[in-house]
């Protein structure tokens, strides 16, 4: 029922951001001659990856390790714990949109510019309405555990949105 719905779903995501990596490697391991044969384009100053991309996979780690103890906490019947863990990861996906939102404005590229710009706020842009639905998700999840909606048999919403 809705565990194989929820699947799905993050199957056709999955397939989504597949499309989305592939024009990017495209791009970058055969570099058409509208890009001047050049990846990246001339003219594109790439972020450096470690800088704020990297601190955003952190993040998101650090979110998967926090809802993944929430889930375990509420198996286990320790209720602060899972609302802990599920405000920390909350916390942690408004902390990645702010980042994402500040690495766009730094960015000396728009999605105007070629294939690079295109597939690089296409991408990213998706992936963060991704966390966002994903970070309301867990916010309404936690709110629920607030008032006793979860147990340790009954909680495929907390489910769902942890897989999500």
């Amino acid at each position: 029922g809705l565990r194989v719905g929820m699947v799905f779903f993050i199957l056709s995501e999955v397939c989504f951001f597949f499309a989305f990596f592939w024009a990017f490697f495209h791009s970058s391991l055969a570099p058409s001659i509208e890009l001047g044969n050049n990846w990246p384009p001339t003219g594109v100053n790439p972020l450096s990856p470690w800088g704020v991309p990297l601190l955003n996979t952190v993040v998101l780690l650090s979110s998967g390790i926090s809802v993944t103890w929430a889930h375990h906490s509420l198996l286990v019947k320790k209720h602060y714990h899972t609302s802990l863990g599920l405000v920390i990861t909350v916390l942690l996906g408004i902390y990645f949109t702010v980042l994402q939102a500040s690495e766009y404005m730094e960015t000396s590229f728009s999605l105007s510019d070629s294939a690079y710009g295109t597939t690089f706020f296409v991408a990213t842009g998706f992936h963060g309405a991704h966390v966002l639905i994903g970070t309301t998700f867990l916010l309404v999840c936690t709110v629920r555990n607030w008032v006793n909606h979860f147990t340790q048999d009954h909680h495929l919403g907390f489910e769902a949105a942890a897989w999500y």
